[in-house]
């Protein structure tokens, strides 16, 4: 099952929740060129017992494994009859630390796959309500939309009727932290009001029109104190591309 990736278009900040969680505003458009890939393969001899990722990724506190032992709350037999015979492949495409949410889409990905194989009849709000307690942005990969305006903490959602032009992009090698960059744009001087007013006239343009009419500092406000942060990703913001979350991911139209 593929995993895309996905852009913010723009990304504008907009208050705190109750937790002292960023409120924002902001387009995700699907990228169907860039993709993780997960499958269930069979269990070769020597592997772990139970649930097992094979993968030359490796990270800590992976939320695949989060995402499993969420579903074991309400379908543990099904899972641990399926993972005595099967584990979890996960082909790695998508650039980490990059803003384009490879951890959050395979997640996504993985509770769909398991839901189809299981055929546990979940439907996608189901699945999206469940998602909501491993990381907001899974909502939007669970939706099936191509183009979404987005808010919340990313669990708002509503499909957009887009008008998306050829992108370039550049992965550069700097792994940008999201806390980090969001610490950093509590620190700079900001204008909240200011931010949702902008959000309200972004959030009915198509992209197309969002990239030709506005610069990249107007459309997320992230960029600023990612370029603060991290002095290698100035350039990029120098030469007019755009960043998509947090960064270090960046894109013009193609001329």
């Amino acid at each position: 099952m593929k995993a895309y990736a996905k852009a913010n278009i723009f990304l504008k900040l907009t208050g705190w929740d109750l937790r002292k969680y960023h409120l924002l505003q902001s387009r995700f458009i699907l990228l169907k060129d860039l993709f993780d890939e997960l499958e269930l393969v069979d269990k070769q001899p020597h592997s772990k017992q139970g649930f097992e990722i094979i993968s030359d990724f490796q990270c800590q506190n992976n939320i695949l494994e989060k995402a499993y032992l969420l579903l074991c709350k309400t379908h543990h037999k099904e899972l641990k009859e399926l993972f005595s015979t099967k584990s979890l492949k996960l082909t790695k495409n998508i650039p980490v630390c990059a803003g384009l949410g490879g951890g959050s889409s395979d997640c996504a990905s993985f509770l769909k796959l398991i839901n189809e194989t299981l055929n546990l009849k979940l439907s996608t709000q189901t699945l999206i309500n469940l998602s909501m307690q491993l990381g907001s942005d899974i909502a939007f990969f669970l939706s099936g939309f191509d183009s979404a305006n987005v808010s919340g903490c990313g669990e708002l959602i509503s499909e957009f009727e887009d008008d998306i032009p050829d992108l370039k992009w550049i992965f550069p090698q700097i792994a940008c932290q999201t806390k980090a960059v969001y610490d950093e744009f509590d620190k700079q001087t900001f204008n909240l009001e200011k931010n949702k007013n902008q959000a309200e006239i972004y959030k009915k343009l198509s992209t197309k029109e969002l990239l030709q009419n506005f610069k990249n500092k107007e459309l997320n406000d992230l960029f600023t104190p990612c370029a603060t942060l991290y002095p290698k990703m100035k350039p990029y913001f120098q030469e007019g591309f755009f960043l998509s979350g947090s960064g270090s991911s960046v894109f013009k139209v193609c001329s």
